[in-house]
C-alpha cells in the first residue's frame, strides 16, 4: 500500500462540480489500494475576494487578522471536499493546518514551517480515512493562525509528504506538466517527462509552475513531485533526484527550458560614492523594509563614483523607491531613477555549467531579433536577461527556437 499526498489548486476546486470531479479522482486512487492525504487551495478567486473585503473595511489590515481571514478560504475547500468524498461513500475527515500539526514561526503573511507533527494525520489514515488538509496555513506557539505566503499550499503538500515519508507528492493543477516553455507563449513547447530538483528550482524561481519554496523542500527531503492535470489522466512531469545516473550531462542540448517573468522593475542609484561598505548601506534598509531584491549590477567606478542598479517586483517599486531615495540622500548619491516596464527571460539547464557557448548563443539570438538586453544575471545552470516587458513573449519564442527545445 502506497501513501500519496495529492494537492489540488484553486482552479481544480473552483466550484461544486470541480470539487465533485476531484473527489472521484481521489476515490479512484484510494480504491487502487493507496492511503491518501489531500491538500487543497481556496476555491478559485476566494483569496482575492477576501483581500478585497478586508481593504473595503481598512486600507491597513492588521497582519494577524488578515492571516485569520485568509485561512478561511482553504477551510471551506477542505470541508466541502470531505463532504463530497463522503457522498461517494469514502470515509474522510477535513483538518485545518493546526489540526494537521503544522507549526510555523510568527511572520504573518509569509510564515515558515518550523515543525510538523503528523501524528493526528497518521491516526486518521490508520482508521482508513482520506485526510483533507487546508493548505497555505499553520499555527504559532501562541496558537495564532498564520499563512505561508505565495505558493503556500504547494509547500504544505510537500512538507506533509516529507513528514509522512510518502511515496510521492502529486500536484494537480490547470496544466498537465512542466514544459520547455509556457505553451501559451510557445505553442510547440514540449512537455518534460522528468526534471531534476536543481533545474526545476531555477525554473520555478523564474516563473514556471510550482513555487520555489516547495521545490527546495522536496529536494532537501528527496520527495518526488508529480505535476499533472486535474482534469484528465495524461502523464505529468516527475520532479525527482537525478543523482542515480539519469543526468543531462552528455546530451547535445544542455538547455532544459526557457522561462520568464513579467512585472519586473529596476531602480538605479546614480553617482554612489565608491567606498568600502557602501553597498551594504544601500541594501540593508531594503532588507529591513521587507523588500526582496533580485538582479544587482554595479558599474565600474569613475572618479570614485559608481551606479548601482537592482530589480524588484513591480508591486514593491513604490516602497522600494521611497527607501532608496532616503538611502541616496543619506550616503550622498546623486538620485534614483526607475523603469517599471521590464521582464526577464531565462534559459535553464544543468549541463550548461560544463559547456561553453550557451551565453553567446543566447545573446546572439536576442540580438538578431532586435531585443535589447537591459541587465544580465547568471547561476551555474541559468542565464537570465532583463528585457523590455513588451518583448518578453518574443524573447521566449526566439530562445526556444534557438536551442531547438521542441526536439526530444
Amino acid at each position: 500500500m502506497a501513501l500519496l499526498v495529492q494537492k489540488y489548486g484553486g482552479t481544480s476546486v473552483g466550484d461544486a462540480e470541480r470539487i465533485t470531479n476531484v473527489a472521484r479522482r481521489i476515490a479512484a486512487a484510494r480504491a487502487a489500494g493507496n492511503q491518501i492525504v489531500v491538500v487543497v487551495s481556496a476555491m478559485g478567486k476566494t483569496t482575492d475576494h477576501l483581500i478585497a473585503l478586508a481593504q473595503s473595511v481598512t486600507q491597513s489590515p492588521e497582519p494577524r487578522e488578515m492571516d485569520l481571514l485568509l485561512s478561511t478560504g482553504e477551510l471551506v475547500s477542505s470541508t466541502l471536499m470531505a463532504m463530497a468524498l463522503r457522498e461517494l461513500g469514502v470515509p474522510s475527515i477535513s483538518m485545518g493546518g493546526a489540526q494537521a500539526g503544522i507549526q510555523t514561526d510568527s511572520v504573518h503573511g509569509q510564515a515558515s514551517i518550523v515543525h510538523l507533527n503528523p501524528a493526528r494525520v497518521r491516526r486518521e489514515l490508520d482508521a482508513d480515512r482520506v485526510v483533507i488538509v487546508a493548505g497555505f496555513q499553520g499555527v504559532t506557539d501562541d496558537m495564532d493562525i498564520t499563512t505561508l505566503g505565495r505558493g503556500g499550499s504547494d509547500t504544505t503538500a510537500v512538507a506533509l509528504a516529507a513528514a509522512l515519508q510518502a511515496e510521492r507528492c502529486e500536484v494537480y493543477t490547470d496544466v498537465d506538466g512542466i514544459y520547455t516553455a509556457d505553451p501559451r507563449v510557445v505553442p510547440k513547447a514540449r512537455k518534460l517527462a522528468g526534471i531534476g530538483y536543481q533545474e526545476m528550482l531555477e525554473l520555478a524561481t523564474y516563473g514556471a509552475k510550482m513555487h520555489p519554496r516547495s521545490i527546495e523542500l522536496a529536494a532537501w527531503y528527496k520527495v518526488p513531485v508529480l505535476v499533472a492535470s486535474s482534469t484528465d489522466y495524461a502523464p505529468g512531469t516527475l520532479i525527482h533526484d537525478l543523482d542515480d545516473g539519469e543526468t543531462t550531462m552528455e546530451i547535445s542540448n544542455k538547455v532544459s527550458g526557457v522561462t520568464y517573468e513579467r512585472n519586473v522593475a529596476r531602480i538605479t542609484m546614480r553617482a554612489v560614492p565608491d567606498s568600502p561598505g557602501i553597498v551594504a548601506h544601500v541594501f540593508e534598509p531594503l532588507t529591513e523594509a521587507g523588500i526582496s531584491v533580485d538582479t544587482i549590477v554595479q558599474n565600474a567606478s569613475a572618479e570614485r563614483l559608481t551606479d548601482v542598479s537592482f530589480t524588484v517586483d513591480r508591486g514593491d517599486i513604490k516602497h522600494a523607491l521611497e527607501v532608496s531615495m532616503q538611502v541616496a540622500s543619506d550616503i550622498g548619491a546623486a538620485d534614483c531613477v526607475t523603469n517599471d516596464h521590464l521582464g526577464n527571460v531565462s534559459i535553464v539547464g544543468t549541463g550548461m555549467q560544463n559547456a561553453p557557448g550557451y551565453a553567446s548563443r543566447m545573446f546572439r539570438a536576442l540580438s538578431d531579433a532586435a531585443i535589447n538586453i537591459e541587465m544580465i544575471t547568471t547561476s551555474q545552470i541559468r542565464i537570465t536577461c532583463i528585457v523590455d516587458e513588451g518583448q518578453v513573449n518574443a524573447a521566449v519564442r526566439v530562445l526556444h527556437d534557438a536551442f531547438e527545445l521542441e526536439r526530444e
